[in-house]
């Protein structure tokens, strides 16, 4: 199992971040070491003094793919989910500065955040999902799939392209505006469509 991110997907957080929009979709990976299971405490590793939450809807790959055209992306997932990736946002800025590849800030363990799946048959359309955060009962982030800037299936044809997709991998499609740092016993609650789909603990 892999994470396949997305990064620069909503023009907002875009914005906030200062950063430049892409003409394609820019992918990272995490290692399967990454994952938080839906409801575990999130500790903050003792290298970042700056670990934010992103927000965000995801997939799971039902089967394998490479080379996948987009009118057929959408077979290969039918569980839609919401998680959080974790970035230690100091570290990085730095890279981000020097020039350098940024997986230390993305990749490291636990910073995948894997709320529950629901049938994608139980949802609206994919591009048309309500999603926010709660942290500590305050609603600091809130997400429309129709502001993508890249489609959830524009996504899988895209990466497969450059990297095989397996039955059981996780794509992650983006942080909307809101992001933000979390502390020691900072509490964060998401919801998609109104379902809850993680609540957990940060220590």
């Amino acid at each position: 199992m892999k994470f396949i991110c997305i990064g620069r997907n909503y023009a907002a957080h875009i914005a906030e971040l200062q950063h430049s929009t892409p003409k394609d979709p820019v992918f990272f990976m995490k290692p399967e070491s990454a994952i938080t299971r839906c409801n575990r405490p999130f500790f903050i590793p003792d290298f970042s003094q700056e670990v934010h939450y992103e927000t965000e809807v995801i997939v799971k790959i039902n089967r394998l793919g490479r080379h996948i055209q987009e009118k057929f992306a959408h077979l290969y997932y039918d569980e839609i989910g919401l998680g959080v990736d974790f970035t230690a946002r100091d570290l990085q800025r730095t890279c981000i500065q020097d020039g350098e590849p940024w997986e230390i800030a993305k990749a490291f363990d636990g910073s995948a955040v894997v709320g529950k799946f629901l049938p994608k048959s139980e949802l609206p359309d994919v591009q048309d999902l309500h999603f926010h955060l709660l942290l500590n009962g305050e609603q600091v982030q809130t997400g429309h799939t129709r502001d993508m800037l890249f489609t959830v299936d524009r996504l899988i044809s895209y990466v497969s392209r450059f990297v095989t997709l397996k039955m059981g991998d996780i794509l992650f499609t983006g942080t909307p505006v809101g992001v933000g740092p979390v502390h020691i016993n900072d509490r964060l609650e998401g919801f998609l469509e109104g379902h809850k789909s993680f609540d957990f603990k940060v220590k």
